[in-house]
């Protein structure tokens, strides 16, 4: 069994856990869970972390996995010179599609020559952090560009300077964008994927099931052949915000506020009456909230007469959210078979 890798930062995050500000802090129940299973010795704990981690319980493993991301999203660039000289021998081609300069996208040409389907990722980061280079994996790049697919990498505005309302609306100017140049990109557009992981998820799942973000982009639901989410779990906002992981509450509300029409408004489950895209592939791991949520937004789908296939995977916590961002598009992983002989589906090819 793969060991649960915990660095440097992570004993710095338990050893002050204790002295956090209220909505960063570690709960108490996991605290003590650590203690219980390493002792309150800080020159042991890593190595303690390192060979023991997995024994702690999946809410536990949640809150020290999210408040790690959490820390390190805010010490370090969200890019830098290394992930964009990856990206570029990945054969990155970056565009603008918008004014801002996180209204960017990268696109990785598809193998072979003619017209290719598009897969488009939404990458995640509680829609606050992350990068269309440090964000989306790199197996994803050349497992799709390799099958005959292009690959594009967005980016969009991020919380707190824009909202997730511009967020959505980002993403639909994305598609609009590679839409208006298909011609010289090469692009078939009777035949895109929206994907999107965790926050990018949720991104994805909105402008897939409320039509006012494709239409403002001059487009409609049909543009899209389907929509892939992966492990998101705010597709009810406010049914993650009662029963969701308690570290995370702080940022759900700096997403969508505390007004009940808005959060609502921003609920792909609660948008999924129809019409919606055509198809929805949503992956999920072992993780409470995400599986909850995601089996709430395909029985809403299905209500709405929506195609949807929902697929579960092995995975526990914030290492089983992330790995399966990581690992999609690796031969090996479970989850890269399940993705392929779908996109074969809705691309009918």
């Amino acid at each position: 069994m793969r060991k649960w890798i915990i660095g440097a930062s992570a004993v710095a995050l338990v050893a002050t856990a204790c002295m956090a500000r209220p909505g960063e802090r570690l709960s108490k129940e996991c605290r003590k869970e650590v203690v219980q299973l390493c002792g309150a010795e800080r020159g042991k704990l890593r190595e303690c972390l390192r060979e023991k981690g997995e024994q702690l319980s999946d809410a536990c493993q949640s809150e020290f996995g999210a408040l790690l991301m959490d820390r390190m999203g805010r010490a370090e660039k969200e890019a830098g010179p290394k992930m964009d000289k990856a990206a570029l021998a990945l054969g990155a081609v970056e565009h603008s599609y918008g004014s801002d300069p996180l209204q960017r996208l990268d696109l990785y040409a598809a193998k072979g020559g003619g017209k290719k389907p598009l897969v488009i990722f939404v990458h995640g980061g509680g829609w606050k952090r992350g990068d269309k280079r440090n964000a989306t994996g790199s197996d994803k790049v050349t497992h799709y560009t390799g099958l005959g697919y292009h690959f594009a990498s967005i980016n969009y505005r991020l919380v707190p300077a824009a909202t997730v309302e511009e967020q959505g609306a980002d993403v639909a100017a994305a598609i609009a964008y590679l839409i208006r140049n298909a011609a010289k990109l090469g692009i078939d557009t009777s035949r895109i994927v929206l994907m999107g992981h965790s926050a990018g998820a949720h991104l994805a799942a909105l402008v897939g099931t409320d039509p006012a973000y494709l239409r403002g982009a001059g487009l409609s639901l049909d543009t899209l052949s389907g929509v892939v989410p992966i492990d998101g779990a705010a597709y009810d906002v406010a049914q993650q915000l009662k029963d969701g992981n308690r570290i995370m509450q702080d940022t759900y509300e700096q997403a969508f506020g505390t007004d009940p029409v808005r959060q609502k408004a921003l609920s792909p489950t609660l948008q999924a009456a129809g019409p919606n895209a055509p198809s929805f592939l949503i992956l999920h791991v072992d993780r409470d909230d995400g599986k909850r949520q995601s089996e709430a937004l395909a029985a809403a789908l299905r209500s709405g007469g929506t195609r949807v296939q929902l697929n579960a995977f092995e995975g526990k916590g914030m290492k089983g959210h992330a790995d399966i961002n990581r690992k999609l598009g690796d031969p090996a992983y479970p989850a890269t078979p399940v993705v392929d002989a779908w996109l074969k589906g809705v691309f009918g090819s």
